[in-house]
């Protein structure tokens, strides 16, 4: 008898980079300026696209904006944002590669005022992942309260895509907010 196959969140089991991410990385609670930096402009970059897109140029990403190095990126010149914006490797869309700047220098504000990127982002969930228990894909919200909240104060330190979807889907990638359906084997290995 083969055993029972594993259960995944509805979302994960469409290629194989998305599993890997899935199983991996995603709801885990995520510490850390640079990190939590990289995903603020990676679900940026995702908007319009499939997160499969970008998962599949994450490296090249990392490559051309230094690993989301926040003062590296803060210090991009124009001449190196147009030379990024001829690299195949990432998406080439202006607004989206000169926000990788401007999200760089509202980090520098936030991380002025309250210390750091983490505790600031960590605040909106007073430093605990919220752990929702959905059942079915219909359980799982585009946006809440708390991603208007998020989305409303980053655009107040002048950060660019950072609407409120796009702030949900970085909530429940860096573990802030806890989405694995019910029945996913994630579930049990990250539930607070």
């Amino acid at each position: 008898m083969s055993p029972a196959p594993v259960k995944r969140c509805f979302w994960a089991d469409s290629s194989d980079s998305e599993r890997d991410y899935h199983d991996t990385e995603w709801g885990r609670p995520l510490h850390g300026d640079r990190a939590l930096f990289e995903f603020l402009c990676l679900e940026g970059a995702q908007a319009g696209l499939s997160w499969r897109t970008i998962l599949e140029k994450r490296d090249n990403y990392r490559r051309v904006f230094h690993d989301f190095d926040i003062e590296r990126c803060a210090r991009l010149g124009d001449k190196e944002l147009e030379r990024a914006l001829t690299d195949p490797g990432i998406v080439r869309n202006r607004l989206k590669v000169y926000g990788v700047r401007r999200n760089a220098l509202a980090a520098q504000a936030v991380q002025q005022q309250h210390g750091s990127l983490d505790a600031y982002l960590w605040s909106f969930v007073d430093g605990k992942p919220i752990d929702n228990r959905p059942l079915g894909r219909g359980d799982v919200p585009a946006s809440t309260p708390l991603s208007d909240r998020l989305s409303k104060a980053l655009r107040k330190y002048d950060f660019t895509f950072v609407g409120t979807t796009i702030c949900y889907a970085f909530l429940q990638a860096t573990g802030m907010v806890n989405d694995h359906l019910a029945d996913c084997f994630c579930r049990q290995r990250i539930a607070p």
